[in-house]
């Protein structure tokens, strides 16, 4: 694919030239353009009118006209593109979409980290790890795409491109096929059928059945007086993808230029949505090069080292024409830090008139480490910083307009969850974490505490709806059960 530069001089390879953040070195550079070369001639994985479509429903979000749920694994395994793992993982995406959809009453609009997450950042290019009994240093893990989780396969291999080209394409094939079969539809109780069997709590069983029922009855009540309607909801759901744009060269190799746009826009067709690491931000670096010419919309995550000015400069980089549905900001600040570095990024953005989506991921500041080594997340934190930033958004004039979660519908062999996040309705214990620990890399909500953060951002959403306790933040969740706590 050759491209002839813009009048700014971006093309998609012009990244080639800036300094690039997490460069990944493989020890044969011949073969990476070669594979690199091979990923040009497949097809698109997704299409430009998919992207325009999610860029419109993006500039709804904006508007306060639809709410967004960004989630999924933390990094992709090639091993858990599996039929089961797919389905659970649509199912409990799905499941939470709907409850949020009882609550907020408007359209969800489904962003999933699947289909191309397969790498990962990292703090440092090696590090030790144990082999024989001898403490080695050996190149970090980089994710699936680039090299193996263990401590004798660290070399990168080209190869892992494609590999992880075509587990993106057999992830989205499936994924469509469920979709297209009627697996979203609210008829033949195919809700009752996302993996609710190994949910514990009687009661987050009893609210979702509720709900569920109370849908299916109002769409009845709507077919028996007349009304147009579908079967359901989520019949014909919007579903997209996602991933951190890391590997760059990967990138270029599936964008592509739009036959019908003049001038002619490039589309990233790896996915519908990328977004820019808290690691690759920097204002002349690669990423952000990349990022500027792509059609797609970009999420970008912002983070306690980022200052005002430099958001809005990076904001004037990636959307210049400030156009609705381009910019979404996924804030990443830790419960501890949120009040301190919330309201002067709303204050900044505000200033410069940028119109972007506000998501709030909880996950990424809330890491911890258990004394045993295990890395953890506490539920009763997450909800912490949730809380605050529904609350600080509308103490400065603002709105939080979605969520960015790591959370997970796999399933043991022998049918249970994952066991990784401390607290929820579960109550689960840190001497419980090692049962089922399946991640390697960030660990994440199992379906059961998905579900109880899914209730608790409803139940925020349906009082706000009703004019009831505007502002005040989301209800509080113990491990004796879900109860509301004042403002």
């Amino acid at each position: 694919m050759s491209a002839a530069p813009s009048q700014d001089g971006w093309t998609p390879s012009s990244w080639r030239t800036k300094p690039f953040a997490q460069a990944v070195q493989y020890p044969d550079e011949a073969e990476l353009e070669s594979v690199l070369d091979k990923i040009k001639t497949l097809p698109p994985l997704v299409t430009p009118t998919e992207i325009d479509r999610l860029r419109d429903q993006l500039a709804a979000v904006q508007r306060n006209e639809a709410f967004l749920l960004h989630a999924g694994d933390c990094a992709e395994s090639f091993d858990a593109c599996t039929e089961a793992n797919l389905r659970n993982k649509l199912g409990l995406i799905l499941s939470v979409s709907l409850i949020l959809i009882w609550g907020a009453r408007l359209p969800i609009v489904r962003v999933a980290r699947i289909a191309g997450q397969y790498a990962k950042p990292r703090s440092a290019p090696t590090e030790v790890v144990d082999i024989d009994g001898v403490k080695t240093e050996v190149p970090s893990f980089r994710g699936d795409n680039v090299n193996g989780l263990a401590p004798t396969d660290r070399t990168p291999a080209p190869q892992r491109l494609l590999a992880a080209y075509f587990h993106s394409a057999a992830t989205l094939n499936h994924l469509r096929a469920l979709l297209a079969s009627g697996f979203a539809s609210l008829g033949e109780n195919h809700p009752s059928g996302w993996s609710l069997r190994h949910v514990r709590s009687k009661e987050l069983r009893a609210e979702f059945t509720a709900i569920t029922a109370a849908l299916a009855d109002a769409l009845d009540f709507s077919r028996v007086i007349g009304l147009p309607s579908s079967s359901s909801p989520l019949d014909e759901v919007d579903f997209y993808t996602s991933h951190e744009g890391l590997m760059l060269g990967y990138e270029e190799a599936l964008t592509r230029p739009s036959p019908s746009s003049k001038p002619r826009a490039h589309y990233n067709t790896s996915a519908h949505f990328l977004w820019i690491g808290d690691r690759t931000r920097q204002l002349a670096g690669a990423h952000v090069e990349y990022f500027r010419g792509i059609r797609n919309p970009v999420g970008v995550k912002v983070g306690p080292s980022m200052a005002g000015p430099e958001l809005v400069a990076l904001l004037d980089i990636l959307n210049p024409d400030k156009e609705p549905g381009r910019i979404t900001l996924i804030t990443r600040y830790g419960a501890a830090k949120v009040e301190t570095h919330l309201p002067p990024h709303i204050a900044a953005v505000k200033a410069s008139a940028h119109p972007v989506a506000w998501v709030c991921d909880p996950m990424h500041g809330n890491t911890q480490t258990t004394p045993a080594g295990i890395k953890t997340r506490h539920f009763s934190t997450i909800v912490a910083e949730l809380t605050a930033s529904f609350r600080i958004h509308a103490e400065h004039g603002s709105r939080l307009q979605g969520t960015s979660l790591e959370f997970t519908g796999e399933l043991t062999a022998d049918g249970f969850s994952v066991t990784e996040c401390l607290g929820g309705s579960m109550g689960l214990r840190e001497d419980e974490l090692g049962a089922r620990y399946h991640s390697f890399c960030d660990p994440r909500l199992n379906f059961e505490q998905s579900l109880d953060l899914a209730f608790l951002v409803s139940d925020h959403l349906r009082k706000e709806r009703s004019g009831k306790e505007r502002g005040s933040g989301v209800m509080m969740l113990e491990t004796s059960g879900r109860k509301s706590i004042g403002k």
